[in-house]
């Protein structure tokens, strides 16, 4: 079961908070791996420690999700080298930080957030998913087979819940953005969309939702998180490695269009 063996899994975003354990997870199922990222080091790097640990080949590749002739030159870079792509997992987004924390309670409330860092996740958390799937999502239906993963948020589906980032002394030290819940509930829809247009085709398409991860947040944030969430946890890294190497194999041959929630609960009440 889950054996991926022979086929070559592309990463997004995989130097980010999730994106090297996509890349391990799937290697260690004997899928040639991808890791790429907009920092051509850290996924370099990435490749390098997949390799490292699972002794499994992985080249890492530099190119900008939201750039078209970039994915592009990337889909004609990698079909070169390694071949073509089977699983296409779109993991790269942004989530929005504040350098200041003194200030990042004023700059996040949607009535003061800015219009340059709403359309900065769009292009990344949209635009990037829709590029990277009209080119090897196409390649993979011209071939009459393939597996493209997106990867939402569990704030893709429900709202977020503000008092998750107050203090215990009442001080809201931060506000969720409305760019990110927005994006992620589009690509949801977005993966509906093609499952749809690509069934015939022979090209399944699914979302993975995951929970809040632990990442050395505040303390008083973990504890909020975990207490608002029936398995009394955030995510550790690694408990989305089944579900990635899932939608990939073939033992979810019966699956797209579907949206996999692994929140630990959170969206269950």
């Amino acid at each position: 079961m889950f054996d991926l063996t022979g086929k070559t899994a592309l990463v997004t975003g995989a130097a980010g908070l999730l994106g090297k354990e996509h890349c391990i997870a799937l290697a260690s199922h004997g899928a040639t791996v991808v890791a790429a990222d907009v920092d051509e080091q850290a996924a370099a790097n990435v490749a390098a420690a997949v390799t490292a640990e699972q002794g499994a080949r992985a080249l890492g590749i530099s190119f900008d999700v939201t750039d078209a002739q970039s994915v592009a030159a990337a889909h004609a870079r990698i079909s070169a080298e390694i071949g073509a792509v089977d699983v296409l997992v779109n993991n790269a987004a942004i989530n929005d930080k504040f350098e200041d924390p003194e200030a990042a309670a004023e700059q996040s409330k949607f009535e003061n957030y800015p219009l340059e860092l709403w359309r900065a996740s769009l292009e990344v958390n949209v635009t990037g998913i829709f590029l990277c799937c009209q080119v090897f999502g196409a390649a993979m239906a011209e071939r009459g087979r393939g597996s493209i993963i997106n990867v939402a948020s569990t704030y893709g589906i429900v709202g977020p819940d503000q008092s998750l980032y107050r203090t215990p002394d009442g001080e809201q030290k931060f506000f969720k953005t409305p760019s990110y819940p927005a994006t992620k509930g589009a690509v949801i829809n977005f993966t509906r969309f093609l499952a749809a247009y690509w069934g015939e085709a022979g090209v399944r398409v699914n979302t993975l939702s995951p929970g809040g991860v632990e990442a050395g947040q505040d303390e008083y944030f973990v504890r909020n998180y975990s207490q608002r969430t029936p398995l009394g946890r955030m995510a550790h890294r690694s408990d989305y490695r089944g579900a990635v190497v899932f939608l990939a194999s073939d033992d979810s041959a019966y699956m797209t269009g579907a949206n996999l929630v692994v929140d630990g609960g959170w969206t269950a009440w």
